[in-house]
């Protein structure tokens, strides 16, 4: 786990960089990758990575690891602290997710995201609570 840790404390770090190539190139060619924004799934390099493309246009996402475990399938889990800003630097989403990681000869073939809104939801919430 350890090793796994350091490996995927390193693709935080990548991707609260924008570094979207240095985290594709250790994924599965046909990795399946959670839509935090939309809700299901994108399969594929290519996928992921105008998923994240079209994501960085409209939103700021940051990612805190707060910790790291592994379930009894032998998946990463991490719990995240996800900040969602606008482009201005205006907040719309402050959570806490856990984010599932499946990795198989050193190459994450599946991500998963725990039991949560998704990024539109939880933004359409934080809107909502701040008309109030």
């Amino acid at each position: 786990m350890i090793s796994n840790q350091h490996f995927l404390q390193n693709l935080y770090d990548a991707f609260n960089k924008r570094e979207i190539e240095t985290i594709i190139s250790v994924m599965n060619p046909d990795v399946k990758w959670a839509n935090g924004v939309e809700g299901g799934f994108v399969y594929g390099r290519e996928a992921v990575r105008e998923y994240w493309i079209n994501q960085f246009k409209d939103i700021q996402p940051e990612l805190e690891t707060l910790k790291f475990e592994t379930d009894e399938n032998n998946r990463n889990i991490v719990t995240v602290h996800q900040i969602i800003r606008d482009l201005q630097g205006n907040l719309l989403a402050d959570t806490t997710v856990h984010q599932i990681f499946t990795i198989e000869n050193g190459l994450i073939s599946l991500y998963e995201i725990g039991d949560t809104d998704t990024i539109q939801e939880m933004i359409q919430k934080t809107r909502a609570s701040n008309e109030q």
